[in-house]
């Protein structure tokens, strides 16, 4: 009796082991995951080319060949992209040394600004996201620093040839045949160095947002040892310019990739990264949706223009006047009617981190943009019918494949560690992404 119950134990044991390699060693896709797999295969070509590459895979994030991607330029610019002791240039002087590029592109917003209009100069405030950042009862609106747009993520940027919802930063690309618009006395007129939309964006944008590069602040700093490490072929006299430390921010900015989504995990290989419900979203996300149709590659962003309809920024919160420029989008850019109402389309990760979407943030949640774009009944009375994009027809989606492609978009696109793309400190101790008073409170930064 005693050996039977032996034999028996092991039996279970033995069971329960082969149990387990079976789960392991005999798995097979399930129809949702071979099914996905092959629709972006004959999309695509193969489901590597949706991957976003390493953020320290210098080699294969797309760089400027003017500025290649080094690990010294990147975390240069990292803290540079957030030292809020550049903000030396505003017009007022209670907001000095207290802003930074990542005021209007913060981790905590999935790299957007987190608020319907991102401020700069003459914002206070962060609260938890950066939805508590408003506008400070000293400043006029011509003080602010202000976008007339909504903010766009700088995440996955190093797949845009050009910058802006307008695409007005870029010397190649779509912006060939431009130049005549790249206007002497704007900051279009830095796309005559010749530079990428990335870089393009960084050099104007320090002027634009009233940000200093201050030499001798760098050279009796840290950062002075960080400038001379990443620009070690540049004589000292030009190595601690405006020029390299935007070079620098737009390297770090070509690494700011979302390549921890669990849609990412997924194409690296893990068949347990997303849900069915997220499968199944993702499943008409590339073909009934027609989502692909517009975004696409690894950043699912395009580098093309459309015309949705969509209202501009209004409402009482708005702080400034949207001019006619800004209205017509690309448009107002090339002065080419054909370009009016289109803007560039936008990437899709970390959606869920912000509470406004569209250029003019005129929607309230992702499902509202997904539902606008289903029912294809444009909301911006300035844009006649026939200035709409081609590619904006009614999907004749439900309510419930609605919801799944909303889920594939909110979670499977959402990369919940963006905070390894922020510094510990910075060099001059300031806080960042502000340093004004009530932003530190907010944040706990002393």
């Amino acid at each position: 009796m005693k050996n039977l119950k032996s034999f028996s134990l092991l039996m279970v044991c033995a069971y329960f082991l082969s149990s387990c390699a079976t789960d392991q060693d005999d798995y097979v896709q399930t129809p949702l995951q071979s099914s996905l797999e092959k629709q972006i295969i004959e999309l695509f070509g193969s489901k590597e080319s949706l991957i976003l590459p390493a953020s320290n895979d210098y080699n294969t994030i797309p760089n400027d060949a003017k500025n290649s991607i080094t690990e010294a330029k990147v975390e240069l610019g990292k803290l540079l992209f957030h030292e809020t002791f550049l903000g030396k240039n505003p017009n007022m002087d209670e907001s000095m040394n207290s802003y930074s590029c990542a005021s209007c592109h913060h981790a905590a917003a999935g790299f957007q600004s987190g608020i319907l209009q991102g401020i700069g100069e003459g914002g206070i405030g962060f609260g938890l996201h950066g939805e508590g950042r408003v506008k400070s009862s000293s400043y006029l609106e011509s003080d602010l620093d202000v976008q007339p747009i909504k903010s766009p993520s700088i995440l996955n940027v190093a797949y845009q040839e050009v910058m802006l919802w307008n695409g007005q930063f870029g010397a190649i690309g779509s912006n060939a045949g431009t130049e005549a618009n790249w206007t002497v006395g704007t900051p279009k007129e830095n796309n005559s160095l010749g530079f990428e939309g990335v870089e393009t964006q960084a050099i104007a944008g320090l002027d634009v947002h009233r940000l200093l590069i201050d030499e001798d602040f760098i050279k009796n700093s840290s950062y002075k040892v960080l400038f001379d490490v990443a620009f070690l072929n540049d004589t000292e006299d030009n190595r601690y310019t405006k020029l390299n430390a935007a070079l620098a921010v737009a390297a770090y900015e070509r690494t700011v990739l979302s390549n921890e989504a669990p849609f990412q995990i997924w194409l690296n290989g893990d068949d347990f990264a997303m849900s069915d419900d997220e499968l199944q979203g993702a499943r008409l996300f590339f073909d009934k949706g027609q989502c692909y149709t517009c975004h696409s590659g690894p950043g699912l962003n395009g580098m093309e223009f459309h015309a949705l309809g969509m209202n501009d920024l209004a409402g009482d919160n708005v702080l400034t006047v949207v001019d006619e420029a800004t209205k017509k989008g690309r448009g107002g850019f090339t002065g080419n009617s054909e370009d009016d109402y289109k803007f560039k389309t936008p990437q899709l990760y970390n959606l869920k981190d912000v509470d406004f979407y569209g250029h003019g943030g005129s929607f309230t949640s992702v499902r509202e943009v997904i539902s606008y774009k289903n029912e294809a009944a444009h909301e911006n009375s300035d844009v006649s019918s026939n200035k709409l994009s081609s590619l904006f027809q009614p999907l004749n989606l439900t309510d419930e494949e609605v919801d799944l492609i909303t889920l594939f978009v909110e979670n499977s696109l959402y990369d919940p560690n963006l905070k390894r793309y922020q510094p510990n400190t910075l060099p001059s101790g300031n806080c960042f992404p502000n340093a004004d008073s009530q932003s530190s409170i907010d944040m706990g930064c002393n």
